[in-house]
């Protein structure tokens, strides 16, 4: 499944300046950058000049915004056995939801429903799967809209975070809980809050290579809105998802997959890595 990024540059231009509540007169000030520059940029003209001397002053990497601007980088496709990323329409956007099986056990985990839980079901009875448990990412509604069928009205134990309890989940704790095992499967929670207060992302082990489900916490050159939390968007993103190893495969909510690796080099909101 081949996804368009989720933002673009001038996204990431916005977000970071919401984020850091930079009005684009506080830009220019900083950056020797005129006000009607800035002002274009957010509209979405490609100005390399402007874009590296605004970059350090929203913490964003100049190059990898460039690049982003130029669309001349897009994570490398993944194909990972036991596996399946599922996109949905969802108003005037498209969101994903994942399913990860043992292959010896046939037992599948869901990650989120998007906005129409068919396709996976239909998949999970084509491949003779039997869906053993569901977790949440977060519960804003594009990604729990099909809960009642995918879990057939309650019949598979779902899972959210206790900071963002909704109908038919149970609730975890962070530090209450450490992992869940299915079959030969291991998930690991770790919080990664900014984007919503309860924001989860879902360390996977026992394929061929370890996978994060990290919901809207960060997409391939970019990540979520932190309309909770910038910062802690940020922070939570370092601590929780970019100390994972390079080949850990990203699961985000929406865009394409891509891997940890490719995130500390291309993604603009983490200068550090480059």
């Amino acid at each position: 499944m081949s996804l368009p990024l989720e933002d673009l540059f001038n996204d990431v231009i916005a977000k970071s300046m919401r984020g850091l509540s930079i009005s684009d007169a506080d830009l220019a000030a900083k950056s020797g950058v005129s006000e009607e520059d800035i002002a274009d940029a957010k509209a979405g003209k490609v100005n390399d000049k402007v874009l590296r001397k605004i970059a350090p002053h929203l913490q964003l990497d100049g190059l990898a915004l460039v690049t982003m601007a130029h669309t001349e980088w897009r994570p490398l496709s993944v194909s990972l056995p036991c596996l399946e990323q599922f996109n949905s329409s969802y108003h005037d956007m498209t969101v994903n939801s994942y399913l990860v099986w043992d292959a010896d056990t046939k037992n599948a985990v869901a990650f989120d429903t998007g906005a129409d839980a068919t396709p996976m079901i239909e998949f999970i009875q084509s491949k003779g799967l039997n869906l053993s448990l569901i977790f949440l990412t977060h519960t804003h509604g594009d990604h729990i809209a099909d809960l009642a069928k995918l879990s057939a009205d309650g019949a598979v134990t779902v899972f959210v975070h206790d900071k963002e309890p909704c109908a038919g989940a149970k609730t975890f704790t962070l530090g209450e809980t450490d992992s869940w095992e299915s079959g030969g499967l291991r998930i690991e929670p770790r919080s990664t809050w900014g984007h919503s207060k309860g924001g989860i992302t879902y360390v996977v082990s026992g394929l061929k290579r370890p996978l994060a489900i990290v919901g809207d916490a960060l997409f391939a050159s970019s990540m979520g809105g932190g309309m909770v939390s910038y910062a802690d968007a940020l922070a939570t993103n370092r601590k929780e998802i970019f100390t994972l190893p390079d080949n850990t495969v990203i699961c985000p909510g929406h865009g394409p997959m891509t891997t940890v690796g490719e995130e500390k080099e291309h993604n603009p909101f983490y200068p550090e890595f480059k």
